[in-house]
């Protein structure tokens, strides 16, 4: 097992904001959510804003409906797996016993097929490349 890289821990934020969960800063009485998660395939500068809140703050955060903090995410003593239920981002502990509810438990009437599944950043201009590419290559037949 690896540890939850940065990138792992954005994505897993990243994913459960699109459902409206919140990061939530206790001693501060403050909860976190941006508005707008992506820009193209990167993410937005509100993301940012947060994220980098979120690792500056001296404070215990954690996404709402989870025990773990941010900070403990980001220790070797955590991964993000796909959850079974729902195959969305999930940490479980590398070491231990670890709380075995997913953020999905509380969402009421989820997983949803009759959605679409939060996602990460489109590369927009590579995807109108590659239907270019096909269009250009099913006019050269």
């Amino acid at each position: 097992m690896d540890m939850a890289s940065e990138e792992q821990v954005k994505q897993y934020l990243a994913h459960w904001f699109q459902l409206g969960k919140q990061v939530l800063l206790p001693n501060r009485q403050e909860k976190l959510r941006p508005t707008k998660i992506f820009e193209g395939k990167n993410y937005s500068a509100e993301f940012e804003r947060v994220w980098h809140y979120l690792l500056e703050v001296d404070a215990d955060c954690y996404l709402e409906g989870t025990e773990q903090t941010i900070q403990q995410l980001l220790s070797p003593e955590w991964e993000i797996i796909e959850c079974a239920r729902c195959e969305m981002p999930f940490p479980i502990t590398t070491a231990g016993v670890t709380s075995l509810v997913c953020p999905c438990s509380d969402l009421p009437g989820w997983p949803n097929n009759e959605l679409p599944p939060p996602r990460s950043g489109v590369d927009s201009e590579a995807h109108l490349t590659r239907i270019r590419q096909r269009i250009k290559h099913s006019n050269d037949n």
